[in-house]
């Protein structure tokens, strides 16, 4: 009981002030979060708690069930409780034990565990992929179904929802634009969705959450950001700027981040290759 009110007070809190990059309030896997709105019209099958963040469990387009499964998050997440990579720096490959709670429903999860972090950047995207122990299939049979990645962007006005493992709560808007460039402090995001208004009001602890497409179990991206205080490209008020140089302030607004470059970089064996010909990522 002292967990839950302690959740509910600091998600009152940080609903108001803060956004997905400044660090979440409390070890989501450690303390039960209680709905406190009715979160019905979102699937939470798949969704994924971190212990600072929240994530999603997918899979590429013909990836065989019998493949370990992939976690989607965002690659500031990965530092735990402090931390973040520096612009060009990435993660490639690295054995990883992180602990977090699958979602069969709202509020059944299971805890699983990843074996290696297969890529994380903070450079022009803000994205981390795990791979975990288990197998699709293994998941499948304790009731967990992954969404697809889409091997496209977005398009603008596309409907979506974002569901938040760790807050256990969803929210619901379109694609307003893509943004050339989006500058937060010392990083630089190229492409960014922007959400449109109101509807995905995010906060701290909604960082990695998917973008899904509405009435689709299709990843579209990754939650990540949003400007907090109307402040000009510092952190947790990130601005846009476009390829004039020219910088737009939209307070309040959130965004997220493209995945579908994880395409470019994938072998036939669904492994993430930065030497493939074409790939987008960062190396």
């Amino acid at each position: 009981m002292r967990q839950t009110l302690l959740s509910l007070f600091f998600g009152l809190v940080f609903s108001a002030q803060a956004w997905a990059i400044p660090e979440a309030p409390f070890n989501a896997l450690n303390t039960e979060v209680l709905a406190t709105e009715d979160m019905s019209s979102f699937d939470f099958n798949g969704i994924v708690a971190l212990s600072n963040c929240s994530a999603s469990l997918v899979h590429f387009v013909g990836q065989p069930k019998s493949s370990q499964a992939y976690v989607l998050t965002n690659g500031h997440c990965i530092g735990g409780w402090g931390g973040f990579l520096k612009p060009g720096e990435i993660e490639y490959y690295k054995p990883s034990r992180k602990s977090m709670n699958v979602h069969r429903t709202l509020n059944d999860r299971v805890r699983v565990q990843a074996n290696t972090l297969v890529y994380a950047t903070m450079t022009d995207t803000d994205s981390a992929l795990y791979r975990l122990n288990q197998t699709y299939e293994q998941l499948e049979a304790q009731g967990i179904n992954s969404f697809e990645m889409s091997a496209e962007a977005p398009m603008i006005g596309q409907p979506i929802h974002i569901v938040s493992g760790y807050w256990k709560r969803g929210f619901e808007c379109s694609v307003e634009a893509t943004v050339h460039e989006l500058h937060e402090a010392e990083w630089v995001f190229r492409d960014s969705i922007r959400y449109s208004d109101p509807g995905c009001e995010v906060y701290g602890g909604t960082s990695g959450s998917p973008v899904i497409a509405q009435g689709e179990r299709v990843v579209v991206g990754v939650n990540n950001t949003g400007n907090e205080s109307g402040r000009q490209c510092t952190m947790n008020n990130p601005c846009e700027v476009d390829k004039d140089g020219n910088r737009t302030v939209l307070v309040g607004r959130g965004y997220a981040q493209q995945t579908y470059w994880f395409y470019s970089c994938l072998t036939e064996d669904f492994e993430i290759d930065l030497d493939r010909e074409g790939c987008q990522l960062p190396k």
